[in-house]
């Protein structure tokens, strides 16, 4: 029998995690290794990855990520978003609990781009007047 699972998508900065929540024990995977591994060398910010669970007081879920792009600290962000967004498809009672926290909303700032003629994205060179 195919295990059902709730899909979402969560980003942030330039990372992309496509989230897979199933009911299970709690355990979360990213890019088919555990998740203290991955993290392992961003032991704080792996505190972050279980956030929903802690908001919605329950942690009988298993969560396979799949993630691409960025630094670790815009991945766990992302993740953390994917995997608040699974769990309020799956249950719409933990929803306006997950939004109280702040873990529905997208934080869509990303670096801005470097543009011709300039040192950086906003950068010039001094200006003199006479």
């Amino acid at each position: 029998m195919a295990e059902h699972y709730t899909y979402a998508l969560g980003r942030r900065k330039s990372s992309t995690a496509r989230v897979r929540v199933t009911n299970g024990t709690g355990k979360i995977t990213v890019n088919n290794k555990p998740a203290e591994e991955y993290f392992a060398d961003s032991g704080m910010l792996l505190h972050d990855l279980a956030m929903p669970f802690r908001v919605i007081e329950d942690n009988k879920y298993n969560v396979s990520v799949v993630v691409t792009g960025g630094g670790h600290a815009g991945q766990i962000d992302a993740i953390k978003l994917g995997i608040s967004k699974a769990l309020a498809e799956k249950n719409e009672a933990l929803k306006g609990t997950l939004k109280r926290a702040g873990l529905l909303g997208r934080d869509s700032r990303e670096k801005e781009r470097k543009k011709f003629g300039l040192k950086g994205a906003r950068k010039q060179r001094q200006f003199t007047k006479r």
